[in-house]
């Protein structure tokens, strides 16, 4: 146990609830589009950081860089698809989504935005929107405590348990207080922070070469727990990535970004197009490099770290790297990142799905569009809570599986679900209502029915999910009635809008 690095997570963990606090009282007075996309004022910088920490939670830093370690080259086709899927969604979805959420009566939430986009009374979209953010943000929520629970009991030994309600209790209370605002600034600065800890730590590792003892990698065998079988560290870091379900489920991970409402909800928060592309540019590079050093992070650490049982349970291989090189201060300062990861991630879910419910379920089916914005802010917070009740009993579950598999799952769901979607909701006029619910239910069933029952086929469930979705909507779109003259309009003037 290192003092300092106590010391460190102890200021860090008071710095992100200072935020809150800050945008609590400078935003008192503001309504719901103000806690829930901060009133579309953010800047470039702000919003591309935010976006790219909120994308990469703790399994960048724990989960990915563990699977390299152990599997290999395999692994990296992951980190290549997220890259270049992150890059096509802010250089062809952005800028057309910030026009369209604003043409289409300023809508603050996906959910909005979809049952908007046809001009649709019914309230059928949203409801769906609703139950799948819900399942799936506590699930994916779930992993980013298990992380910090992780790091606290590995740094300084602190009872599991109590490390997921200390984090929670830290994401809870400036999501509660600051709302967007403190989301998309405490993500800001945890960007900075993730990008430093990850170009830090492979470097210095490397450098650190000729002085630490290279591990042994022959016939090495990590034992994971529930496993039924013990593991084996491949030593032919080559080996079965030219595998073609290697290279289409690594690649399939860039398909989430088309569907992700807590990534793409920032691309409505930017306050001009001029902004959008300066935004785009830093947030690519950003998530370039972040996904290039975890793939390296792995890499060298297979040269650098002896495998254990618990290196490999725990995904403690960027944890272990920082604390065998660096000394207490700058170790607590590079951990630190794994929170800022965790964190930035969690709040950004857990606000997208209190939106769902509070703007999308009570404003519209519960009080019917009767509630002021002070109710809607206080239920929207009351459901924060819920969700991190939530996603604290499944992170509390042993059999929950890995950081790595609950980020795996959620985003598969979310990929799937809402990433044909939302491409043909902005590209394709003639799409209507009936497509949209067709695309989000059967992306969605198909994607955790694959999951479920074909999962030993080795071919990552986003990718069934993501085209079953796309037929799906499509078919259906085609074998109904056309929109209206007034909906075919809309779309028009949405695209035909000026680049303010």
């Amino acid at each position: 146990m290192h003092y300092s690095e106590i010391i460190v997570f102890a200021i860090y963990l008071l710095f992100m609830l200072g935020i809150g606090v800050f945008f609590f009282i400078k935003d008192r007075n503001g309504g719901e589009k103000t806690y829930f996309l901060g009133d579309r004022k953010m800047g470039a910088w702000v919003a591309a950081l935010s976006a790219g920490a909120s994308d990469m939670s703790a399994w960048v830093l724990m989960g990915l860089p563990t699977a390299i370690y152990l599997s290999g080259m395999c692994e990296v086709w992951c980190p290549l698809g997220l890259a270049l899927g992150y890059s096509i969604s802010w250089l062809s979805l952005a800028p057309r989504l910030r026009k369209f959420s604003v043409v289409y009566s300023d809508s603050i939430t996906i959910p909005q935005f979809l049952t908007n986009r046809f001009l649709s009374q019914s309230k059928a979209l949203q409801i769906i929107c609703a139950v799948v953010f819900l399942i799936a943000y506590t699930i994916y929520s779930a992993s980013s405590v298990k992380a910090c629970s992780t790091l606290f009991n590995t740094v300084i030994g602190m009872n599991p348990t109590n490390a997921m309600y200390l984090a929670a209790i830290v994401i809870v209370g400036y999501t509660f207080l600051g709302g967007f605002s403190a989301v998309c600034w405490t993500d800001f600065f945890q960007g900075i922070l993730i990008l430093g800890a990850m170009l830090m730590a492979p470097i210095f590792a490397v450098l650190a070469l000729n002085t630490v003892e290279p591990s042994a990698f022959t016939e090495a065998v990590v034992t994971l727990g529930s496993m039924p079988e013990p593991i084996t560290v491949e030593t032919n870091i080559w080996a079965n990535a030219w595998e073609w379900k290697s290279i289409a489920s690594g690649l399939g991970w860039g398909l989430g970004y088309f569907g992700m409402p807590h990534i793409i909800i920032r691309f409505m928060s930017i306050k001009s197009q001029k902004e959008l592309r300066k935004s785009s540019i830093i947030g690519i590079s950003w998530t370039v490099i972040i996904v290039v050093f975890a793939a390296a992070i792995g890499l060298v650490g297979r040269n650098v770290i002896i495998p254990t049982e618990e290196l490999a349970k725990g995904e403690l291989v960027f944890i272990q790297m920082v604390r065998s090189i660096f000394p207490g201060i700058i170790s607590g300062v590079l951990l630190s990142a794994v929170l800022a990861a965790s964190m930035s991630t969690a709040d950004s879910q857990l606000l997208a799905a209190s939106s769902a419910f509070s703007s999308d379920v009570y404003k519209s089916l519960i009080r019917s569009n009767k509630a002021n914005d002070a109710e809607l802010l206080w239920v929207g917070r009351f459901i924060v809570l819920i969700v991190a009740l939530l996603a604290l009993i499944i992170a509390s579950n042993p059999k929950c599986g890995s950081i790595m598999s609950l980020v795996s799952n959620a985003w598969g769901v979310f990929g799937a679900a809402f990433g044909p979607t939302i491409m043909l909701c902005l590209f394709w006029k003639r799409f209507n209502f009936q497509g949209a619910i067709a695309g989000i239910v059967i992306g969605a069933a198909v994607d955790i029915l694959w999951l479920l029952f074909c999962g030993k086929i080795g071919l990552y469930e986003i990718i069934p999910g993501f085209l079953a979705g796309a037929i799906a909507a499509i078919i259906v779109t085609l074998l109904t009635p056309a929109p209206n003259a007034e909906t075919l309009a809309k779309f028009d003037q949405a695209v035909s809008s000026p680049q303010e």
